[in-house]
């Protein structure tokens, strides 16, 4: 809590009660009148001269985020410093704006007030911990209130002559594109660590881009790489979090799979795509749990661990914490959400073409999970558990074809839609430098680790 450095209304009333001279009356004429007039010629030539050879300044790229549609609020002109006492509240979980303004003692009614102004209740009232609001209030009545309603928009009330006045400040984000190249030595998690890569841009490798040719839960080993171009948000220079990877590498086992991320003007394709334009998506996901460990594989000779004796074993077993989220391998129709025998709870999909998955042991469905409930790929369906059948808590995932049970792991998985030909010359234009940047980015770094 701090004061603001302001003259109060008793100093107003000293200094118009003070009897001035005509030659005090002259001094103020001069000093405080012309001379600024002088320094304000002096400035606006200066000016004249710059603008005449105008300096080269750099250009950053900034991106406005779109917010959902909310009633306009009113812009206003530039606004004087409101005069009070300033109190920056960090909320705090369950605080709500009536508290806060219990809480401080300031005026229900001025809070009333703001909250009816069109599109402010909205902005206003939707708190999350950690939030910070900036008041300046006097004598309890609010004078300014401050707060940041998305990552480019600040809302500012200012009280006005006839009550308050509501203005929403654009704040756009610059951002920034990143080349990192990583060395897996014992994890993902700590080569990408290491390299200063955020866990959000590595789930987008996993899952949004390489999940359908890669099994992250058992295929990655010491010796795979990754190179990964990315984006960085700021706002005002301040690092606010990882974007939309933009391209990407991952060396595994030998192998390389690359893609590029590509949309189109007309928006009808926004995806990933290999260099030689075909989509990364297959029609089912290798695995339908992230970053476990396989406990047991499809095994049809392995030893039962509950009943002691040799039954195969016509799945995967992912090991993960209970409450670990399932998602469906692919598109289909539920056709079975409920207690299943040895499974336990389970969901069985049908997928078309004589294809059904099933996914065993679960702790609990998701929400809306029922018999003939459509589901997309990659939807969560359910929920780690150890029901039925089980030793601990895990996932049994199956993957059968026309009844005949499949390994997952090495199932022949259908391929990739090449991009349409409508789109293939500008996607090669668009995403040649990605693809240099990715290059390039990859043989600096390498170069720099070698002694």
């Amino acid at each position: 809590m701090k004061q603001t450095g302001t003259r109060t209304a008793q100093d107003y009333r000293m200094f118009a009660t003070e009897p001035v001279s005509m030659l005090e009356h002259a001094r103020w004429l001069l000093g405080g009148v012309l001379a600024p007039l002088a320094v304000g010629a002096l400035v606006f030539t200066l000016l004249e001269e710059r603008t005449a050879s105008p300096r080269a300044t750099p250009v950053v790229d900034l991106v406005d985020i779109t917010v959902e549609a909310l009633p306009e609020l009113p812009l206003t002109e530039a606004r004087p410093e409101p005069i009070g006492q300033t109190v920056e509240f960090v909320v705090r979980r369950n605080d709500t704006l009536d508290r806060i303004f219990r809480q401080l003692e300031l005026s229900l009614a001025d809070l009333a007030t703001i909250r009816s102004i069109e599109g402010v209740r909205e902005r206003l009232d939707l708190l999350r911990p950690g939030d910070l609001i900036t008041i300046v209030h006097a004598d309890g009545l609010l004078q300014a209130l401050k707060r940041r309603v998305s990552d480019t928009q600040t809302l500012e009330v200012m009280r006005a002559q006839d009550g308050f006045s509501v203005e929403l400040v654009e704040v756009p984000l610059e951002i920034r594109r990143v080349q990192r190249h990583g060395h897996i030595d014992s994890s993902l998690f700590v080569a990408a660590r290491a390299v200063g890569v955020g866990p959000s841009v590595i789930m987008q490798i996993a899952n949004d881009i390489f999940g359908w040719d890669i099994d992250f839960a058992l295929e990655i080993r010491p010796g795979d790489q990754f190179s990964v171009v990315y984006e960085q948000r700021y706002r005002n220079g301040e690092y606010l979090g990882d974007g939309r990877v933009l391209a990407a590498e991952f060396i595994n086992a030998g192998r390389s799979y690359r893609a590029v991320r590509y949309e189109s003007d007309d928006g009808e394709l926004s995806d990933y795509f290999t260099p030689e334009g075909r989509s990364v998506r297959r029609q089912f996901l290798r695995a339908p749990v992230d970053f476990t460990r396989i406990s047991s594989n499809f095994n049809p000779r392995r030893m039962h661990p509950i009943l002691n004796r040799i039954r195969a074993h016509k799945g995967v077993d992912y090991a993960a914490p209970r409450g670990t989220p399932i998602r469906a391998a692919g598109d289909g129709r539920v056709g079975v959400a409920a207690w299943h025998g040895g499974y336990g709870r389970a969901v069985i999909l049908e997928h078309g073409g004589g294809i059904t998955t099933l996914y065993g042991h679960m702790s609990r469905f998701a929400t809306g999970i029922r018999a003939g409930q459509r589901v997309k790929q990659g939807q969560v369906i359910g929920y780690v558990g150890r029901t039925g059948a089980a030793t601990g808590p895990h996932l049994h995932y199956e993957y059968r074809l026309n009844g005949v049970h499949k390994n997952p792991r090495t199932v022949p998985l259908p391929s990739a839609e090449p991009i349409p030909p409508l789109y293939l010359e500008d996607f090669h234009a668009r995403t040649g430098q990605l693809l240099a940047d990715l290059d390039r980015s990859k043989d600096a770094l390498i170069a720099t680790a070698k002694p």
